[in-house]
């Protein structure tokens, strides 16, 4: 099975012009990694299984409503807002990240793939002011810093299923974690959606603020 093939097939509902930005961000991704390294060299080859679907795992949580606007935070080279712009194309997408040449190569893949619903900040989470329904990360830092953090982002109206909030791609252990939350949290595994190896240990977890 080819990557585009891996993805269309949890994900058939893809329209042509998603399929095709899909499709492009081997290319793109492929070329700027030998310049600015975003992924680690080894790993370019799984771009689809580990990175595009890891993200779109985010979708297997929350579907997002319309007008929805999200905090991908610590997004590195666009990871996970780009593959969820992409999926979501009526919501919008603010991409942060406090290293400046990550950013640039989020910026020029979504410029190249015609991405209108993102934006980007080179800045530190302390330093984002903006309000949005949701922030979401993969394994950026600890849940509990990771909240205490963005907890001013989070605005007051809510639009969709969940209550507004935070979203995390996750790995591994996660007891202790999610412990400050534990009332709260909602976690889900990977591997009951996605066959793939890779999501044997992955989860998405879910923190109402």
């Amino acid at each position: 099975m080819n990557d585009m093939e891996l993805i269309k097939t949890y994900f058939p509902d893809l329209d042509e012009r998603q399929t095709e930005r899909f499709a492009a961000l081997y290319d793109l991704y492929t070329d700027w990694n030998a310049k600015i390294n975003v992924i680690s060299r080894k790993d370019i080859e799984n771009l689809y299984p580990h990175h595009v679907l890891h993200s779109l795992g985010i979708a297997k949580m929350l579907r997002f409503k319309t007008d929805s606007s999200v905090m991908d935070l610590g997004t590195g080279g666009g990871f996970p807002g780009i593959p969820l712009a992409i999926l979501f194309p009526d919501s919008h997408f603010h991409l942060v990240d406090s290293i400046g040449k990550k950013i640039k190569v989020a910026q020029a893949v979504a410029e190249a793939i015609g991405l209108e619903n993102v934006t980007f900040s080179h800045a530190r989470g302390e330093e984002e002011k903006g309000l949005f329904d949701f922030v979401v990360s993969r394994a950026v830092m600890p849940l509990a810093d990771l909240a205490r953090i963005v907890r001013k982002n989070i605005r007051k109206q809510q639009i969709n299923a969940l209550p507004n909030g935070l979203i995390c791609l996750k790995g591994g252990e996660l007891e202790r974690e999610i412990a400050p939350f534990r009332k709260q949290a909602i976690s889900i595994e990977l591997k009951d959606y996605f066959k793939e190896p890779y999501f044997e240990t992955k989860k998405v977890v879910y923190v109402p603020l």
